[in-house]
């Protein structure tokens, strides 16, 4: 199985584009989601120096294009894609990038919705002398304690014994002169604690903007950085967007849904390498490619056809109209869905179970309601993230 992946804010390097732009259709891509975005993404991309592409107002949407006009390289056929590709994910930003890609929006409403994004977290940071830093090594439990006791948040729980912490720069220099025991702190270039707090006021403003925003539901299984589960519903994606600006990445719990799912490669989008370091340390005999160049193509093609199913079942069976497991566990009927045979209808919203696991209990809900085709696991099941659980015709 085949996970695609798009990396967050930081993965930027001055001209990191430039390769790119020898194919006529990217040009042509960039130059249209730059008049969408208001941005000169080409610019941006080719010449503009490091300084420059930090900004969070640029780098957001230059990021989230990057990676929409090289997958259209590797994927010249869209729909191609949803059977080929087991999973998606991004890291932050590259969850709009990933959203888009799984068709849950359009690559037009990606490109205002991280525009705004990126003018409403820059706006958030100047309000308040924020940052943030990498923590290297130490005791996971450790680090969050100290973190806590410094009055810092845990932003990005990356995995592979590392932490991004975030909060003032005054606490963030107290904890780099104590730091917890065998670990390293490395602040890094960023304009703000992103994932904290103190990015509450973007939340408000993408809000407002989401209530305007039309969805499809995913057409391939999108794992969310909140907590590594898949989601299968548009809105709830949506939602987990705008919510993710204030709060932490649980990239860790991410991976920890690729191993579940089996998944044996990973190939992340430019501009690539963050992702596939963490996961050649996080993820033993994955086998990873970082797509950086149109030089890396046929690799990534080869990646492809060795890893990739001929059909999955998300993409031929609708999935509004199937349920599946958000996560790994054990699967349990809801009381008021338990005897719900062919032919029962059950209205949108309704739990109709749940999965539990060592870390947590999640409801699963039936997002548009429908009318029982099958269920396709049993009361105490195990289940895998993604698995289907129950077949819904919508109700007419």
């Amino acid at each position: 199985m085949l996970v695609v992946v798009a990396p967050g804010q930081g993965a930027q390097v001055p001209g990191f584009l430039t390769p790119w732009l020898e194919l006529p259709t990217v040009t042509e891509r960039l130059e249209w989601l730059s008049t969408v975005a208001g941005v000169d993404l080409i610019t941006h991309g080719t010449t503009s120096d490091a300084d420059t592409i930090r900004d969070t107002a640029i780098a957001q949407p230059l990021l989230v294009a990057a990676g929409l006009v090289t997958l259209l390289e590797l994927f010249p056929h869209p729909a191609e894609a949803f059977t080929r590709i087991g999973a998606g994910a991004g890291h932050s930003v590259g969850e709009i990038t990933a959203a888009a890609a799984a068709g849950v929006l359009t690559a037009e409403q990606a490109m205002v919705f991280v525009r705004e994004r990126g003018r409403a977290m820059a706006a958030a940071s100047a309000a308040v002398p924020t940052g943030m830093s990498a923590v290297l090594g130490g005791d996971a439990d450790e680090v969050f304690e100290a973190a806590e006791r410094a009055g810092l948040t845990p932003a990005n729980v990356n995995g592979a014994g590392q932490i991004v912490v975030a909060g003032r720069l005054g606490d963030l220099a107290a904890f780099a002169e104590n730091p917890p025991d065998r670990a390293r702190v490395r602040p890094l270039e960023v304009a703000g604690a992103f994932h904290t707090e103190f990015m509450a006021p973007a939340v408000d403003v993408l809000a407002r903007h989401a209530r305007a925003i039309s969805t499809h539901d995913p057409r391939l299984r999108l794992i969310s950085n909140a907590d590594g589960q898949v989601v299968h519903d548009g809105r709830d994606v949506l939602g987990r967007l705008v919510r993710q600006v204030a709060r932490p990445v649980r990239w860790d719990l991410c991976q920890t849904t690729m191993t579940d799912l089996g998944i044996t490669a990973l190939l992340e989008i430019p501009p690539a390498g963050t992702l596939t370091g963490l996961a050649r340390r996080a993820l033993p005999g994955v086998e990873t490619l970082a797509l950086k160049t149109p030089d890396d193509l046929p690799a990534a093609w080869d990646l492809i056809a060795r890893h990739a199913p001929a059909v999955d079942s998300l993409s031929t069976s609708p999935s509004w109209r199937l349920i599946v497991s958000p996560s790994k566990g054990t699967f349990a009927y809801a009381d008021d869905v338990a005897a719900a045979v062919s032919g029962t209808t059950i209205p949108a919203g309704t739990m109709i179970g749940t999965v539990a696991n060592l870390r947590d209990t999640i409801e699963v809900t039936a997002p548009h309601g429908g009318v029982v085709v099958e269920w396709v696991v049993e009361n105490g099941d195990p289940v895998s993230p993604g698995q289907p659980l129950l077949r819904l015709h919508p109700i007419s």
